[in-house]
């Protein structure tokens, strides 16, 4: 029985199809490290999503603007980007990430469903720093290259990677890769339920393996992300939380100066 993984990736490969990431310009950008904002990083180590829209939520934020809103996330703190370009669920654009790429100079993230190369080499040429893959698409078969060499292709062209778990086995594997950054997503893109709890119960009973990891999703207030920092985690990816406030700036501010 298929779930909303499944669906998530049979419709990236329409995407892909109809030449969403086909004959896109090459722009000239900044070589940022997320990784190295990261570890260097004197606050809580937020990264920041521009996304209009969810799954779980429908419409976030109507009239969105991705330069304002990048910059307000600057000035609130963040220590980099994260821009959803998945066109079907997430309302997203890859002319949202360039937007807000010439806007601020943190490093951007480009969150979408990747499952072959054309994607990546897109990220790279609209200016993204580094591209999110998801472990599970791999363990299902869903993509042209193993992780293994998707990372090597990304690497090769000047990208880090996030890779994306959920469970204790996908992040077993993840740690012993050559990801830059290993994610924990609190959401189950296969349900989409989400439980902070996720990354308690892998870093109690996983090593990081020296990777810097990213707690992902659900993280709403200062005691989520005191409770998300207390398990282990390096850095967190918050989006929903922020794009429903009226003042980015002020919210992100909270997450990150959090004591």
């Amino acid at each position: 029985m298929s779930d909303f993984l499944d669906t998530l990736a049979m419709d990236a490969v329409k995407t892909i199809e109809r030449g969403y990431y086909q004959n896109i310009p090459t722009r000239s950008h900044p070589k940022i490290s997320l990784k190295t904002a990261i570890q260097n990083c004197k606050t809580n180590a937020v990264i920041t999503e521009i996304k209009s829209a969810s799954p779980s939520l429908g419409t976030i934020r109507s009239n969105t603007n991705p330069a304002e809103i990048a910059k307000a996330m600057q000035s609130g703190g963040a220590v980099g980007l994260s821009v959803l370009t998945e066109p079907i669920y997430f309302n997203g654009s890859l002319e949202a990430l360039i937007q807000a790429r010439s806007a601020v100079g943190l490093p951007i993230l480009m969150k979408d469903i990747v499952i072959v190369a054309d994607q990546i080499e897109a990220a790279a040429k609209i200016g993204a720093n580094a591209v999110l893959l998801i472990q599970a698409l791999f363990d299902r078969r869903c993509t042209e290259m193993v992780v293994d060499k998707m990372i090597v292709y990304a690497h090769a062209k000047g990208l880090e990677v996030l890779l994306e778990t959920h469970t204790e086995a996908e992040f077993e594997v993840a740690v012993e890769t050559e990801a830059d950054l290993v994610g924990i997503n609190n959401r189950n893109l296969a349900t989409l339920k989400i439980d902070l709890n996720t990354t308690q119960q892998i870093l109690q009973n996983y090593r990081k393996q020296g990777k810097t990891v990213v707690s992902e999703s659900g993280i709403k207030s200062p005691s989520d992300l005191q409770f998300l920092r207390g398990c282990g985690a390096d850095a967190f990816l918050v989006g929903s939380s922020i794009m429903l406030t009226e003042d980015v700036e002020s919210k992100v501010k909270e997450l990150v100066n959090t004591p």
